[in-house]
């Protein structure tokens, strides 16, 4: 569709033309690799599109097991609501005929979900129903659904949410309450007046289905967007930065990304809009917002992004306005650390395309893993255990949306480039025998032993129990000293005061100190403010790890090295990614030696050692390492995240094509 104005979006297009034959070839070729990548869940899936967003919708009807699970859950809903109308005084017949309905929204309703991905489906209920309700009544109906199993609810989400999972299919399910006093079959979320005399959390839970549908009207071509999104998904799913919760970018906004690519180049291929995409986001003038459409300011009393009213829309760093009324910023999450990862990774993402378009490179190696894992010599890692399943999902669930601030709270530590958050938490299942084994799991040190003990392993044991644990991960990556000489300096770490980092560095001139003790403090108290939380079952750590010490031993003589974090846990590679282990000796200097260091250190079941026991005569998290080689600096052992695209040329638009057009709009 286009508008009055000629052309779809809030500028004219960058270019009408058709895409070349080259472009058109390496379509082609980007298809067979989406396809070997299994990003389809079926060949005829791939050019179906779900027209409607309601659940049910024929169009989306090939999808038997789906539907199936979609239709249960619906008519889970409706007995829900009617319970809660008898509850509330209604009659039998106004129980009945109070309804409730779902609709589907992110990839499933943008058809381009794929094996494996969940459904985000919004449970629209009327007046008399409460939030309260559909936490303390629908929860626990839906885990007596047959075949339902990992359902948490996170109420306190700035989304409130439930998770599940329905024979084997993974749905995020959200709540919005109309002010209607029943919800018929056929309605519709299209009339703003809906939104009137809803809660600000309502409104956030009913934008997701109501953008996906602004999103695919206001596309020149859904089948080109479809192609190209299914595309930036999975690059952006492998470089690991799709993650709102931790400060990237989610659904929403790579959707409406793509989409703004599609509207400037209305007649081109989906390899074309790829290669465009790269370019033009790596060129973006942030905090210029990304808009489909003009902002519409609307009757209702409700908010509307706009930077220029409000000082909280202004801080927001890479602007993706959501297309539908009330306009609001899908990537307020963005910090200063992961705009820059996001930037980076747009470079290079162009670099390859651009090999690809000229045939020398293939689009496989735009789907390259990330190398979080490798990238950075030193982490944080946040360990957030308990002793059930059921209690885990929403701990560890409420500790990763809290990841976000520790991170801007590190950002303002002194010479602290950047901090990396990765995107998922990794969980564990540990069997223990002994307080000591509890206390040692919950701070990640989980033994070989340990790890290949079965739960029948300690059936009958006195004193046995099993401790569930999610752990995340934060590279760091840190300023180097000016250098004075290329002669090796050794700058000892004999202080002990907490939460700090003394750094050595090779030719620098006087010791690189960290002070984390304000963001990690803030972190924990700030966990700890949930109010669920119970500090006899739930624990919160965080301490310092290192990926090895063989890139020190090749600078540092080993009798100089004394590291008392452990080294990255086999979990995190895959099957024969990590390097063969190469035994490295260490001196024994005193009490404390090769124990690891925490800078938080609360576990659960009150297997907690007083805080002396946490230092050493290293301090506190006590991490020597040289910030030099964290830059790579005269050894070439790593590369930083800013030199790791230095030599890549920056990308350009072909001849004739500006980037400035599309920022146009004010």
């Amino acid at each position: 569709m286009t508008t009055e104005k000629g052309f779809l979006g809030v500028t004219p297009p960058i270019s009408t033309a058709e895409s070349t034959e080259r472009e058109k070839e390496v379509t082609a070729t980007l298809m067979e690799e989406l396809r070997r990548q299994n990003t389809f869940e079926s060949v005829e899936e791939a050019r179906l599109s779900a027209s409607s967003g309601e659940a049910g919708d024929a169009e989306v009807a090939f999808d038997f097991r789906r539907e199936t699970v979609l239709g249960r859950v619906a008519a889970v809903v409706k007995k829900f609501v009617y319970e809660v109308s008898l509850s509330r005084g209604l009659s039998e017949a106004a129980a009945n005929a109070a309804g409730g309905k779902i609709f589907t929204f992110g990839s499933y309703r943008l058809g381009v979900h794929g094996p494996g991905s969940d459904i985000d489906t919004l449970c629209v209920v009327p007046k008399h129903v409460s939030r309260e309700d559909f936490f303390e009544k629908f929860e626990p109906m839906l885990k007596e659904l047959e075949g339902a199993t990992e359902v948490s609810g996170v109420p306190e989400a700035y989304v409130p949410i439930i998770k599940a999972k329905i024979s084997g299919i993974p749905l995020d399910l959200l709540m919005a309450r109309l002010a209607l006093s029943s919800i018929p079959d056929d309605l519709s979320l299209k009339d703003d007046n809906l939104l009137r005399n809803l809660d600000e959390r309502c409104v956030r839970s009913l934008g997701g289905s109501r953008v996906n549908d602004e999103a695919l009207r206001l596309v020149p071509n859904v089948e080109v967007y479809r192609d190209s999104l299914r595309c930036i998904k999975l690059w952006a799913q492998r470089r690991a930065i799709y993650s709102n919760v931790n400060g990237f970018l989610g659904g929403v906004a790579w959707a409406i990304l793509v989409a703004r690519i599609c509207q400037l180049y209305p007649n081109a291929t989906a390899g074309a809009i790829v290669s465009r995409f790269f370019i033009i986001m790596y060129q973006w003038s942030w905090p210029q917002p990304v808009l489909l459409k003009q902002i519409e300011e609307g009757p209702l009393q409700v908010r509307v992004w706009n930077p220029k009213l409000y000082p909280a829309d202004r801080s927001h760093r890479m602007p993706i306005i959501t297309p539908a009324y009330p306009a609001m910023c899908s990537t307020h999450n963005v910090t200063a650390s992961t705009q820059m990862i996001v930037t980076e990774e747009f470079k290079k993402g162009a670099d390859i395309v651009d090999k690809v378009i000229v045939g020398t490179a293939s689009w496989s190696e735009l789907f390259q893993k990330h190398d979080f894992f490798h990238k950075y010599r030193y982490y944080l890692q946040v360990i957030a255990s308990t002793g059930t399943a059921e209690l885990q999902i929403k701990w560890a669930g409420t500790v990763e949306s809290r990841i976000r601030q520790l991170v801007m709270k590190l950002e303002y530590v002194d010479s602290l480039i950047l901090a990396h958050p990765f995107i998922k938490g990794f969980d564990q299942v540990s069997h223990c025998i002994t307080e000591e084994e509890v206390r040692q799991v919950a701070q990640g040190q989980i033994s070989d032993l340990i790890a290949k003990r079965t739960k029948a392993d300690i059936e009958g044991l006195d004193g046995a129990s099993t401790v569930h644990s999610t752990t995340f991960y934060i590279g760091l990556l840190i300023e180097p000293k000016p250098r004075a000489s290329s002669i090796p300096t050794w700058f000892p770490c004999g202080m002990s005061a907490a939460h700090h980092i003394f750094c050595f560095q090779v030719g620098a001139v006087g010791p690189r100190r960290l002070d984390i003790s304000y963001p990690t403090t803030e972190f924990t108290k700030l966990v700890k403010m949930w109010e669920k939380y119970d500090e006899d079952t739930m624990g919160i750590v965080v301490r310092n790890i290192k990926r090895s010490c063989n890139l020190m031993r090749q600078v540092i003589p080993s009798d100089l090295i004394h590291f008392t974090s452990s080294a990255l846990p086999d979990y995190v590679f895959d099957e024969g990614e990590r390097q063969p282990k190469q035994a490295l000796k260490r001196p024994k200097t005193g009490k404390g030696s090769g124990k690891s260091s925490n800078t938080s250190p609360d576990m659960p079941n009150k297997k907690r050692r007083s805080e002396t026991t946490q230092d050493n005569e290293n301090g506190i998290p006590g991490l020597s390492f040289s910030s030099a080689m964290l830059h790579g600096e005269s050894n070439g052992l790593y590369a930083p995240i800013n030199r790791a695209v230095s030599e890549i040329k920056s990308p350009q638009l072909p001849l004739g094509e500006n980037a400035v057009v599309a920022m146009g709009a004010k």
